[in-house]
């Protein structure tokens, strides 16, 4: 049976992928539901810096778009639960473990608990990074994750789109196209159809350029950027 303490603790559970993705500000913002100020604020701050590029143009990587989500999460009030904000101190601390695990991460998926006092226990495999007591972890187990690559629901009305599967025929691959979200089974980016919309093109115009193309993977393609474009009008 699940203690009372193990019932007020929130699972959060990191997939894996393999690297390759390298986005702007604007990009890594829109598809991770974190506002742009937000992401420039934590950038210049040193909370979370871009791992892709740190320099003037910043580039920021698939994994982390995950600790972007985990660290917004983190950061809000979550009176359900009755947990205090968790402190960056230890949210560094976390994401530090988790990136020590390095090419395991392709393989293995990554759980963070949130403890009622706003601690953090990172697990991968069978090594846990926080001791906890007897018991507890066993009970942890039996609880139901946060995944933070389905679609997310951010602040000020921002909603990150399933960083896998962001509509049913288009999907986002690390190491396809730079990490771009595109035409399922194929190369085309959806802001390449979206683009062509915007200058004019209709439905059937693009698919005679695109003749493998079907009317919904174009009105998908559209409807992602029209929401990605969405998220970066959000103040934070």
């Amino acid at each position: 049976m699940v203690s009372a303490l193990a019932c007020r603790i929130r699972q959060v559970t990191i997939r894996a992928f393999p690297a390759g993705a390298a986005y702007t500000a604007d990009r890594a913002a829109a598809l991770a539901g974190i506002p742009l100020s937000t992401l420039h604020y934590w950038a210049r701050k040193e909370i979370w810096i871009p791992s892709v590029s740190s320099t003037t143009v910043k580039r920021w990587s698939y994994s982390d778009l995950l600790a972007l989500r985990l660290i917004n999460w983190l950061r809000r009030d979550k009176p359900d639960l009755k947990l205090p904000k968790t402190s960056m101190a230890k949210i560094r601390g976390a994401l530090a473990a988790v990136e020590r695990l390095g090419d395991r991460l392709r393989e293995h998926s990554v759980k963070v608990w949130v403890d009622p006092k706003g601690g953090l226990v990172v697990k991968a495999e069978d090594e846990v990074f926080v001791p906890l007591r007897r018991g507890l972890a066993q009970a942890l187990t039996h609880l139901e994750g946060l995944d933070l690559v389905e679609a997310w629901q951010g602040e000020n009305g921002v909603v990150g789109p399933h960083l896998f599967e962001p509509r049913s025929t288009l999907r986002i691959i690390p190491g396809k196209l730079s990490g771009e979200p595109h035409v399922v089974d194929t190369r085309i980016p959806t802001t390449m159809l979206s683009s062509l919309r915007t200058r004019g093109l209709e439905v059937d115009a693009i698919i005679e350029l695109y003749p493998r193309l079907t009317h919904q993977n174009v009105e998908e393609a559209i409807a992602l950027e029209v929401q990605l474009d969405r998220n970066l009008r959000a103040a934070a």
